[in-house]
C-alpha cells in the first residue's frame, strides 16, 4: 500500500524533479513589517475558503489506513477546505457531499464510453455538486514499477507474497476488514450479478482513456451547467485552447510524477502557463508540494489555489483521521509563518517578487524524504 502511495511511473525522475524543483526555488523574506495579523483566506471559483489548500482528487484513499476518505470530508467540512473525490474513490459522491457540506468537488476520468462518463457527470450534478474537474493526463495508465513488482492490482489478487505482506500489518488488516475491503464504489460491483445473470463490468485501472479529446471537452461543457476544472495540464498552448473551450479554471499538474516520468517538473510550467493565460483566470496547481512553503512558492508563480495529495495519504497512513487533522494544521502553520518571513499580511500579496531560483543551493536530500525515494525506486 506504501508503494502505491509513494510510487510513481518509470524510474520517478518527475515524481523526484517535482520536489527538487520545488526545493531549488528560494523565498526572500522581507523586514520592518507589521505581521502580527495575518489573514490565509481566499477565494476561487466564486467559492470562499479558509486556506488557500484543499484534498487533491486521489483514488481507493482508504487503501491508507479505513475510513480516510470520511476523515477528508470532516476535514473539508471543519478546516472549510475543497476536497476533489476521483472517480476511483472507495465512498460515493452522494455519501461525500453529505459529509463535507457540500464542499466536494468531483474529479472525473472518462474512459472507452462516452456514454457512461457522461452518466456519471448527469449522477454528481443530482448530488448537487458544483465543481467537476475533468482529468486529461491519463490517456494511457503509466506503468508503475512498484505496483507490478508488488503485484498490486484492483481488484485484488491474494497470492503467497501479498498474504505474507497483510499477515505482517495485521492492525492495518483488521482495520480494513472492519469497514470493509475499499473498492471504486462509483463502478459496478463485479462480484454481484446483474438482472441477466452476468457479471457487472467493474472498474479497470488499465482501461483506455485516450478516446477523450477536443470534441469530448466541448459536450462535457455544453452538459455540465457548473464550474468546469481541466486537470493536468502543461502546455501553454493547450491551456489557451481549453481557455478558449469554455473551461473555468485551469489545474497544472504532471499527476505528481505518475504519467510520464520524462515529463518537465509541474512547477517549472505553472509561470509560462500564467503568462499565456493573463492574470485573472482561475489557476490550480499540484505536483512535488510537501509544506507550507511549497505552497507560497506556487501562488508566487501563479497559482491562485494549491492542491496535495501524498502529504494527506502519508498523514492518513501514519495516524488515521488525527492524523489528517494534524497534516491541515502544520501546512497552515507552515503557510503563515512563511508569510511572516515575508513580511506579508495576505495571500493576495504572494507575486512573483517573493520567489527566485537558485540552482547553486546546497540541498539535503534526507531532510525531504528525497533520497529514500530515490533508493526505494
Amino acid at each position: 500500500m506504501f508503494d502505491f502511495i509513494d510510487g510513481a511511473a518509470g524510474q520517478e525522475n518527475a515524481s523526484y524533479n517535482n520536489v527538487l524543483s520545488l526545493e531549488r526555488l528560494r523565498l526572500l523574506p522581507k523586514v520592518l513589517q507589521n505581521v502580527v495579523e495575518r489573514d490565509l483566506r481566499t477565494s476561487i471559483l466564486g467559492e470562499e475558503y479558509h486556506l488557500p489548500i484543499g484534498i487533491a482528487p486521489m483514488g481507493m484513499c482508504d487503501l491508507a489506513w479505513a475510513g480516510t476518505d470520511h476523515a477528508f470530508a470532516e476535514a473539508a467540512r471543519n478546516q472549510r477546505i475543497p476536497l476533489c473525490l476521483s472517480t476511483a474513490a472507495s465512498s460515493s459522491i452522494e455519501e461525500m457531499m453529505e459529509q463535507s457540506s457540500g464542499r466536494t468537488w468531483f474529479q472525473l476520468y472518462v474512459g472507452a464510453s462516452f456514454e457512461e462518463g457522461l452518466e456519471k457527470v448527469q449522477r454528481v450534478a443530482d448530488a448537487g455538486c458544483q465543481t467537476l474537474i475533468l482529468t486529461v493526463d491519463v490517456p494511457e495508465v503509466a506503468p508503475r514499477w512498484r505496483d507490478l513488482h508488488n503485484g498490486f492490482k484492483v481488484p485484488f489478487r491474494i497470492a503467497p507474497k501479498q498474504f505474507i505482506d497483510f499477515a505482517s500489518h495485521p492492525r492495518w488488516v483488521i482495520e480494513t476488514l472492519w469497514h470493509g475491503v475499499p473498492r471504486p464504489v462509483h463502478f459496478p460491483d463485479p462480484n454481484v450479478k446483474q438482472k441477466d445473470g452476468q457479471k457487472a463490468k467493474g472498474f479497470n485501472r488499465e482501461e483506455t482513456r485516450g478516446k477523450v479529446d477536443w470534441s469530448f471537452l466541448r459536450q462535457l461543457r455544453d452538459q455540465w451547467a457548473g464550474k468546469l476544472i481541466v486537470k493536468g495540464v502543461l502546455s501553454p498552448e493547450d491551456a489557451k485552447k481549453i481557455q478558449d473551450y469554455g473551461a473555468d479554471a485551469i489545474y497544472v499538474s504532471n499527476h505528481g510524477g505518475r504519467q510520464l516520468d520524462s515529463a518537465p517538473s509541474a512547477i517549472s510550467r505553472l509561470p509560462v502557463i500564467r503568462e499565456a493565460l493573463g492574470k485573472g483566470f482561475p489557476l490550480i496547481f499540484d505536483s512535488g508540494i510537501r509544506n507550507g512553503e511549497g505552497v507560497v512558492k506556487a501562488l508566487a508563480l501563479g497559482a491562485d489555489f494549491v492542491m496535495l495529495g501524498r502529504p494527506f495519504l502519508y498523514a492518513a497512513g501514519a495516524a488515521g483521521r488525527k492524523g489528517v487533522f494534524r497534516m491541515i494544521e502544520l501546512l497552515s502553520n507552515e503557510i503563515s509563518l512563511c508569510m511572516a518571513q515575508l513580511g506579508m499580511n495576505r495571500l493576495e500579496q504572494i507575486d512573483r517578487n517573493a520567489v527566485f531560483e537558485d540552482e547553486s543551493v546546497f540541498l539535503n536530500p534526507q531532510s525531504h524524504g528525497i533520497q529514500e525515494s530515490r533508493e526505494n525506486s
